[in-house]
């Protein structure tokens, strides 16, 4: 539910100058920051999985993963219209920014 009003939960929180930060979706739709899985790396993940139980392996004996990747996204547009001077050295790390 969330993710499918994404856009109008940023646009809420534009009108009343409060900063969202969040799932990838949200940096994309207008929020400041977004720190999160890295949703494409899961999916390919999981086809390992899929692959091995097609395969014939029962699932109580594959093992259970975590996430190992992560994805940081600034959104520069919402920075400077909200007034913050985004620091250089959060930038260089992240993976995506919005301009």
């Amino acid at each position: 539910m969330v993710n499918a009003n994404t856009k109008a939960i940023v646009d809420i929180l534009a009108r009343h100058r409060l900063l969202v930060c969040g799932f990838p979706e949200f940096a994309a739709a207008g929020g400041l920051m977004a720190y999160g899985i890295n949703l494409p790396e899961m999916d390919r993940r999981a086809t390992v999985f899929v692959d091995k139980i097609l395969r014939g392996a029962k699932p109580a004996d594959l093992p259970v993963e975590r996430a190992s990747k992560f994805t940081t996204i600034v959104n520069l547009r919402t920075a400077r219209a909200m007034g913050i001077d985004m620091p250089t050295s959060i930038l260089l790390r992240a993976d995506e920014v919005v301009e």
